[in-house]
Parts: structure tokens; sequence; C-alpha cells
């Protein structure tokens, strides 16, 4: 298990034996914060964040997804989407169009820059899931990203 500065095993193993330390809100909000910190730091040579990372994932996958479509798919306030949209709209890495089905709406696509970025920010992230996953089988792998996806997107 790895251990964030200043945090020794020790410490770890005293805690581990607590109430808090199966539940399964702690152990993802735990994971999603170790999780988070990794990405960020893969990703801060490339001048993103785990949020901006997102968004330009979304917009260079040609689901040509909504500023409040991406809000709610990644479980952000709106308010939240439009300055990170602003931040990479401003690096020439994603466009604004009026969405053809509501023209009120702005649908978010990727830039030739943006894909190019995102294709080494997701080499990246796939690095940093390597580590974090590497005391699991494939097997195990697979299984995990199953259960957390029918966790995170049940009906």
């Amino acid at each position: 298990m790895a251990t964030k500065p200043g945090t020794t095993m020790n410490t770890i193993d005293r805690f581990l034996s607590s109430e808090l330390a199966g539940e399964i809100e702690f152990l993802t909000a735990r994971t999603r914060s170790l999780g988070s910190a990794r990405a960020n730091k893969l990703l801060e040579p490339l001048d993103l964040k785990v949020r901006s990372y997102s968004v330009l994932s979304l917009a260079c996958s040609g689901l040509a997804p909504t500023q409040r479509e991406l809000a709610e798919f990644l479980s952000l306030d709106p308010s939240q989407i439009v300055p990170l949209v602003d931040q990479l709209e401003g690096r020439g890495l994603v466009e604004r169009t009026a969405d053809p089905n509501d023209r009120r709406s702005k649908v978010i696509t990727g830039t030739t820059s943006g894909e190019q970025l995102y294709t080494k920010a997701r080499k990246a992230t796939a690095e940093g899931e390597a580590v974090a996953m590497t005391n699991l089988s494939k097997a195990e792998q697979e299984t995990l990203r199953d259960l957390l996806s029918r966790i995170a997107f049940r009906d």
C-alpha cells in the first residue's frame, strides 16, 4: 500500500483495524484522492489536471458533448465547467460551436492540437493506472472496473 509523504506505514497499519477503514464510501474517497493526486502529478508536464483532462477527453471523444452534458457526466456544477472549457479553449485545445439541436447550447469539440495533447495525456493516465493496479490480476482489474462502473452509473 502506498503512503503519502510524511505518513509512515505504522500509521496506516494502526488505523487499518478501524471501522472507517472498511467503509465503502471511505475506501472509494481515499482511492479517488490518491488517484487524483497521482494523475495530477502525471498530467502536470502537460499543464492539465484531472478535471481539465476529463473535459478534454470527452471533447476529443467524437461524442460532441454540450457543456451541460459535461457537467452532468463529470458530476460537476455547470459553473465549474465554464472555466475549464474557457481554459482549454484559450489554449486552442477545444472549440465551442452552436448545438444544431439547441442553438442556446454549445457543443465542445477537440481541435487537432487538443487531440494531440489528449493522446499524450491518455498515455500518462494509463501509466498511472497501471501503477495503481499492480497488486491486482488482469481479471481483478476488470472486475474492479465493472463494479465501479455499476456503482458510478447505476440508474
